[in-house]
């Protein structure tokens, strides 16, 4: 079953788009067709600061789901580029790249469009098993403040909180690296042996290899990476083929910095971000016990760091009963500071609501005590290394002769093919290879991609939201098997038809801070020319010169009030992810405890 929902319906006005929503609702359209759905257009033009919808299943009165920009329902114009400025999510990115600054991607507008489509399956699925619900909310601001999630975890810890402000570090001496015949290229290993060897071998004092692992590591946490500048100078005074042989016989990891065009393949990106393979069985009947979508449903996770804990928290998020397995002493991510009640709160932010269950999966004993979780469950889902769940007679064929009902869901890098050259599939390998390393690089004015985390966050949410598609299709046919996703599926999708940017924006010099602007509209323009009292008739050169002088004669958050009053997406930039914290828009999205925690991007009624 390659398209699982079949004969679901999408209904609403997808077409006019209103231009701020228009990325969102070209990511939704597309998501919805891979998944089987068939999308309705109903030919009237979508509101500017909002976007309602109906998702129809058969048996049941329509769903509906209502998009905003902002989470507090002020209507206020949101764009891609704005709400990454009010989250943080320009400062995050920011920290490596020189100077706060978007992402050069729709990716709030891709993350909208994955939970929105979630939560509207969610609520579905919630209805077929007797739950209440038929009404779903999301908006890009708690799309965007999920993804900096552990970024904010990390500003608010009450034990030695981080305090990163873009350009914190040297935008240069930091991965991607460049050969001396300009080729540039991202290194990865999670081992301490392969890094010193890699660099011994080229003669870099000792001191600075333990310096520049060190900084190596952070990229994942922190999204910096310092790197000494005698590493960057061995590489660069070296050409690219011998830094590859030399890799290889140290058992580093090497990937080039390519372009989409490189490596564009038309079939992977027709086939969306998931891989089903679902098949006829005899499934239970499981009632909803909460007012959450899936509540009564039990999911097994046995995953680290950040995409498939993320699945597993937004399951947790949407009702269900989350078990998660860990190494006997606990997941050493744990001890990770900054800490907040004996806990790293960047570990925590992704696993508050589990259940914790303690195994050694590959002894006998540990190897039945999951087999005995995962009888009891709805939901298995892993991100082990390629092969590791064969090895561990924990695959698919021996987990579903314990429980054939089950879905069973493998968060992955490479997707099924794997990587003809075994790369690992982490972030920072997947941005390079993908082209969304290179798509950020030119927008960033850097040399390769985000040091945040980008594919990881998308691919949590696109494998949950692959979960809950295959949990409404079992509902539907009685068909349970296997979904796979994968980082680069979500780079695809990230990379999916890019829409049009708008008519102009930026970040912007004010009096005091700095002030994102986006003009989607082409009365954007104008009412921005009049508020900033210049002519409409400027153009060009001409039209910028008069617009930063004027910016320089007021703070941020006045211009962004003035400039929402008259309908133009504009918003502060978020420069040190406390102001977050500050920000009345985001009072229903974040929960203030040891630290800040974000709260569900979804709201039911």
């Amino acid at each position: 079953m390659l398209s699982p929902l079949l004969g679901c319906t999408l209904t609403g006005p997808f077409a006019p788009a209103s231009a701020a929503f228009a990325a969102t609702i070209a990511s939704l359209r597309y998501q919805a067709e891979v998944l089987g759905i068939e999308v309705v257009n109903t030919l009237q033009s979508s509101e500017s600061t909002w976007l309602d919808y109906q998702f129809s299943v058969p048996g049941l009165d329509p769903v509906t789901c209502t998009v905003r920009g902002w989470a507090n329902e002020d209507n206020l114009a949101a764009s891609e580029s704005t709400v990454q400025a009010a989250v943080g999510l320009m400062s995050v990115h920011g920290r490596a790249s020189g100077n706060a600054q978007a992402l050069g991607v729709d990716y709030v507008s891709t993350l909208t469009a994955s939970l929105a489509l979630t939560g509207a399956i969610a609520t579905a699925v919630g209805r077929l098993r007797g739950g209440n619900v038929s009404e779903c909310k999301v908006s890009m601001a708690s799309a965007g403040l999920l993804a900096v999630s552990q970024y904010l975890a990390g500003a608010t810890a009450p034990d030695a909180p981080e305090s990163l402000l873009p350009g914190s570090t040297c935008a240069v001496l930091r991965p991607p690296f460049t050969s001396s015949d300009g080729i540039v290229f991202e290194l990865e290993t999670l081992d301490a042996g392969p890094w010193r060897s890699f660099w011994t071998g080229m003669h870099v004092p000792l001191e600075d290899i333990a310096k520049g692992w060190h900084g190596f590591l952070m990229r994942y946490a922190k999204a910096v990476s310092p790197i000494p500048d005698t590493l960057c100078l061995a590489l660069a005074q070296r050409p690219y083929a011998e830094i590859v042989t030399r890799c290889r016989q140290s058992a580093l990891s090497i990937c080039p910095v390519r372009t989409l065009e490189q490596r564009l393949d038309e079939r992977l990106q027709a086939s969306g971000p998931w891989t089903f393979a679902l098949s006829a069985v005899s499934t239970p009947f499981r009632p909803c016990t909460s007012e959450l979508p899936l509540s009564g449903l039990r999911v097994v996770e046995s995953c680290r760091r950040i995409q498939g804990p993320l699945a597993g928290h937004l399951l947790s998020l949407l009702g269900a009963e989350v078990v998660r397995l860990e190494l006997p002493g606990g997941d050493p991510l744990r001890g990770m500071a900054p800490l907040a009640d004996g806990c790293s709160v960047r570990f925590d932010a992704l696993n508050c609501h589990k259940q914790v269950v303690e195994v050694d999966i590959k002894s006998a004993a540990g190897r039945c005590a999951v087999l005995q979780q995962v009888r009891e469950a709805d939901v298995f889902v892993h991100n082990w290394a390629p092969g590791k769940a064969e090895e561990l007679r924990l695959g698919e064929t021996d987990l579903a002769a314990a429980n054939p009902p089950l879905i069973y869901a493998y968060a992955g890098g490479w997707g099924p093919q794997g990587h003809p050259d075994g790369l690992p599939g982490t972030d920072f390998m997947v941005q390079a290879w993908s082209g969304v390393a290179a798509m950020i690089a030119r927008a960033s004015a850097t040399a390769g991609g985000s040091l945040f985390t980008v594919l990881d966050v998308l691919g949590g949410i696109v494998s949950a939201q692959g979960i809950v598609a295959a949990l409404l299709a079992r509902q539907l046919s009685g068909h349970a098997g296997r979904v796979d996703s994968s980082l680069l599926g979500c780079a695809d999708l990230l990379m999916h038809k890019p829409t049009d940017k708008g008519q102009f924006g930026g970040v912007f010099a004010t009096a005091r801070g700095l002030l994102a602007i986006e003009c989607c509209e082409p009365s954007h323009l104008e009412q921005l020319a009049f508020g900033l009292g210049y002519s409409p008739s400027a153009v060009g050169a001409e039209h910028e010169r008069l617009l930063r002088e004027q910016l320089l004669t007021r703070t941020a958050s006045e211009w962004q009030t003035m400039l929402q009053a008259r309908g133009i997406p504009a918003a502060t930039v978020v420069e040190d992810l406390l102001d977050v914290t500050c920000n009345s828009r985001f009072q229903t999205c974040l929960s203030a405890r040891a630290y800040t925690r974000v709260n569900s991007p979804w709201s039911f009624t």
